[in-house]
C-alpha cells in the first residue's frame, strides 16, 4: 500500500462550506463532520442539476408540441 503524502495546505472552500471534512474510513464508510441534510441543501442552491434542467426543456417543449 502506498504512504499517503502529507497536506501542506486544506484545499479552498465556499465560504458556506468552511471547515467541512470528508473521509473514507478503514470499512470504506463515507465520514463527514457536515451533516448530509446540509451538504444537500448548499448543493441544491449552488449545483445546476444538468439532468432536471434537461427534463424541464424538454418538457417544455412537448407541451409547446401539443398545444400546435
Amino acid at each position: 500500500m502506498p504512504k499517503k503524502k502529507p497536506q501542506k495546505e486544506k484545499p479552498e472552500v465556499h465560504e458556506d462550506l468552511k471547515g467541512f471534512d470528508i473521509k473514507i474510513n478503514e470499512f470504506g464508510e463515507i465520514v463527514s463532520n457536515v451533516k448530509v441534510d446540509r451538504l444537500n441543501e448548499f448543493l441544491d442552491k449552488n449545483v445546476e442539476d444538468k439532468k432536471v434542467v434537461d427534463r424541464e426543456d424538454s418538457m417544455e417543449n412537448t407541451d409547446k408540441q401539443e398545444e400546435e
